[in-house]
C-alpha cells in the first residue's frame, strides 16, 4: 500500500507514476516525491481536484512528460514559475530519441474519439525507454541540484546508483526476452513502441478499442481475422479492461491473453522502483509469450 506524503511535505511532485520512480531513485533522502495521479487514472483524460492545485501551487519542483500526453498540465502551470516545472519532452537529448506517434498495425474503426486524443506527432510513453528514462534521470538530477545545493554529494551518489543498477537491468530484461523476441502478438494501447525497440519484441499491431464498450460483432470478426492471420501467440490487455471483452476476442483463436501495466500500478516508490517496474512488465511478457 501507498502511503502519499501530505501537502506539506511533499516537495516534488511527479504527474505520473513511473516518472514518481526515476525521481524517487534521484531525490532519495533528499526530498518527498509524490504522484499527482491516482492509480488506474488515465494521463490523457484526469480533471484535478482542487487539492491537486494545492500540491502543485507549494512544489518545489513540478516533473511531467508533455501537453500531449497530460493535457491537462499546461493550463494548471501557466502561473507557475519556470523554473519549478521539467517538461521532458522539451528537453532536446530526449526530444531527439522520440519515435513518431504513427502507430504500426493499427486496427481502428471502433472509436474515433478514443483512439484520436490519445496520440499526438509523437509517441510520449517515455518512461517506457530505459535509454530515456536515463536522460530524465540526468535532468533531475542537475534541477535537484540547483534547488538544494547542500544534497550534492547524496544526489550523486543516487544518480551514480540509479545508473548502474538500470544498466544491469537492462541486461537482464535482455537475456530474458532474447527467447520471445520472434513471438508475435497484439496490444490494446500501444504505450510499449520504445520497450519494444529496444529488446527486439514482435509487437504486430495494435486494436484501439474502448474498454467500457463492448464492440460490435463486425470489430470482434475483424479482431479474430487479424489474431490468426498474423499467427500472434498473445493479445495483451491493460488493468482497466473488461476480460470479458478480451475473452470474446479469441473465441476460438489459439490465443492467450496476457496483461501489462504501462504505469505500474501497484509497485511501491522506493529507490529501486523504475527497475522493478521494468521487470515486472517483463515477466508480464514472457508470462504470455513463453
Amino acid at each position: 500500500m501507498i502511503f502519499f506524503t501530505s501537502f506539506c511535505q511533499a516537495k516534488i511532485i511527479t504527474s505520473i507514476k513511473p516518472l514518481g520512480f526515476i525521481t524517487e531513485a534521484i531525490a532519495s533522502g533528499v526530498s518527498e516525491t509524490d504522484v499527482l495521479l491516482p492509480d488506474g487514472a488515465s494521463p490523457h483524460t484526469y480533471s484535478l481536484k482542487p487539492s491537486d492545485l494545492i500540491k502543485l501551487n507549494s512544489a518545489d519542483l513540478i516533473i511531467w512528460v508533455g501537453e500531449d500526453m497530460e493535457t491537462f498540465m499546461p493550463s494548471v502551470l501557466k502561473d507557475i514559475d519556470n523554473n519549478k516545472t521539467i517538461e521532458l519532452t522539451e528537453y532536446p537529448t530526449i526530444e531527439a530519441l522520440l519515435k513518431s506517434g504513427e502507430k504500426h498495425g493499427e486496427l481502428n474503426h471502433a472509436d474515433e474519439h478514443h483512439a484520436h486524443h490519445e496520440h499526438g506527432r509523437f509517441d510520449n510513453h517515455i518512461w517506457l525507454s530505459p535509454k530515456i528514462a536515463e536522460i530524465s534521470a540526468q535532468i533531475i538530477h542537475d534541477k535537484l541540484q540547483k534547488i538544494y545545493p547542500q544534497k550534492a554529494a547524496l544526489l550523486e551518489q543516487n544518480l551514480h546508483d540509479f545508473l548502474i543498477n538500470l544498466k544491469q537491468t537492462e541486461q537482464n530484461i535482455a537475456k530474458k526476452l532474447n527467447s520471445v523476441q520472434n513471438k508475435g502478438y497484439f496490444v490494446f494501447h500501444d504505450s510499449y513502441a520504445y520497450f519494444e525497440a529496444q529488446f527486439n519484441l514482435n509487437n504486430l499491431g495494435s486494436f484501439t478499442i474502448n474498454p467500457s464498450i463492448q464492440p460490435g460483432l463486425k470489430k470482434i470478426y475483424e479482431i479474430q481475422k487479424e489474431l490468426k492471420n498474423r499467427n500472434a501467440v498473445c493479445i495483451f490487455r491493460e488493468p482497466q479492461f473488461s476480460p470479458v471483452i478480451v475473452n470474446k476476442l479469441i473465441d476460438g483463436t489459439n490465443v492467450k491473453v496476457g496483461e501489462l501495466d504501462p504505469l505500474g500500478m501497484d509497485i511501491v516508490m522506493t529507490k529501486d522502483a523504475y527497475c522493478k517496474f521494468l521487470l515486472k512488465i517483463t515477466q508480464q511478457l514472457l508470462n504470455c509469450l513463453e
